[in-house]
């Protein structure tokens, strides 16, 4: 499990046009994926350095860390190497929370530049971090995608399953986002019935997790078989069985998939 904080060396403030000739931290997105120097490090530069390396689309201030002030940016196109945030993690945890938390907001401004109800661009709060519209009224706070991920015993085994749309082919524990109306335990019993048909019993919280993939908000939970035979949608899930501890490998902890599978193991 990751142990570090967001909030270890970072604080959380924003401004829309802020300006600065302190060297600065910066978020340099292209593509959603995150530009590091040649010492892997983000770079601590200031805002001339910033626009003679890069064709800057926008940049916007999104609090301190380490002291100094950060900000994400959106370029338009560089022959930069640039970092898929799953990447970045094996380097430096630490830039793979905050880089997490600065792409959502990138992907938030980007997206919202104009209101979805009459079309006029919004502008910046002054208090709040959120985009309003100055001719209606409406306003976008940053999106978060709440989801569900749970790992379900029976006896000594874990059930896993096999799912269509991941990218690597592996076994897995199951997952799905929330519903409108539905509590976060009403989802993993709702999913878990969708998707391989039993019913489970002592629902309990077990850990939560930012997941920028694009913008989810992971909810982990344990529960206990209760009763049904597996049946797979063959939609999501194509295969799903119960595993014993020797037949599942330990992996990469930079989810909470993994944090519930150790957990497992460890018990």
């Amino acid at each position: 499990m990751i142990k570090k904080s967001l909030y270890d060396n970072y604080s959380i403030d924003f401004k829309e046009n802020y300006r600065t000739e302190e060297d600065s931290y910066y978020f340099i997105f292209y593509n959603r994926e995150l530009y590091l120097n040649e010492n892997n490090e983000l770079p601590l530069i200031n805002e001339e350095e910033l626009n003679k390396k890069f064709n800057v689309n926008f940049s916007l201030y999104i609090g301190t860390f380490k002291n100094k002030p950060a900000f994400v940016v959106d370029i338009i196109e560089s022959s930069e190497k640039f970092y898929n945030l799953t990447d970045v993690f094996p380097i430096d945890d630490e830039l793979f929370l905050i880089g997490g938390r600065a792409v959502q907001i990138l992907d938030w401004y980007k997206n919202h530049q104009y209101c979805g109800v009459c079309g006029t661009h919004n502008v910046m709060d002054d208090d709040l971090m959120m985009l309003k519209c100055p001719k209606c009224g409406h306003i976008n706070f940053t999106r978060i995608a709440p989801a569900i991920i749970v790992a379900i015993r029976k006896d000594d085994k874990l059930l896993m399953a096999y799912h269509s749309y991941y990218k690597i082919k592996q076994y897995t524990i199951l997952a799905g986002f929330v519903e409108a109306g539905e509590t976060l335990e009403e989802a993993v019993h709702r999913e878990v019935k969708e998707e391989v048909g039993i019913n489970i019993k002592n629902v309990k919280y077990f850990a939560s997790q930012s997941w920028p993939f694009p913008n989810s908000l992971m909810v982990g939970f344990t529960a206990e078989y209760d009763r049904g035979k597996i049946k797979v949608d063959n939609f999501e899930i194509l295969k799903a069985r119960w595993f014993s501890k020797d037949e599942i490998e330990r992996r990469s902890n930079i989810s909470i998939s993994s944090w519930l599978i150790d957990d497992f193991l460890d018990s």
